[in-house]
């Protein structure tokens, strides 16, 4: 018997990867997005308590009664918020890795482009040589003119000049 070949995966199209990701933000109950500010602000914040510390202080709430009430939680609550976090600190690693993935491969793409781009340029300037291939001459002039405009250095805005010092009249005497 021969083993049957299995059926190619279909590839997403970053369209169907984009409404994915829309979807699975909206099946999430707590997302977030923070400003810059605010993300700065709440990671100082939890900078200055080591992990170690906010799990022995989780602690104390099981000792007795009278802290869950105080603080109006209790500790099973609390547990599952520290459960939930550290699984979603896993999910958030996984796609930062994604993401890292996705940036990789259009680098790649990026640099084929690329290549495929200079061998075209280079293929057509030879080819051009040829006057019965001279409709290209128009097209690498382009290039070299775009080139040439994009390496150019932007001018260095120009500072006014301060206006020159009035002169001092020594104080009479």
């Amino acid at each position: 018997m021969s083993n049957p070949i299995p059926e190619p995966t279909p590839h997403l199209t970053p369209e169907a990867v984009i409404t994915q990701l829309r979807t699975m933000q909206s099946q999430i109950e707590e997302v977030a997005p923070l400003t810059q500010a605010q993300r700065r602000q709440v990671s100082q914040r939890l900078r200055r308590r080591a992990t170690h510390v906010v799990e022995a202080s989780i602690n104390v709430i099981g000792v007795l009664d009278n802290v869950s009430q105080a603080i109006g939680q209790p500790l099973d609550e609390v547990r599952r918020m520290q459960d939930h976090s550290l699984r979603w600190e896993a999910a958030a690693d996984e796609a930062r890795a994604f993401l890292r993935g996705i940036e990789g491969a259009n680098l790649v793409r990026r640099q084929r482009l690329d290549l495929i781009a200079t061998q075209a340029y280079s293929i057509g300037a030879q080819l051009a040589k040829d006057p019965a291939k001279a409709v290209l001459v128009p097209h690498l002039e382009e290039v070299k003119r775009l080139k040439t405009t994009s390496r150019r250095k932007k001018a260095a805005p120009v500072e006014p000049t301060p206006p020159p010092p009035s002169p001092s009249v020594p104080p009479k005497a």
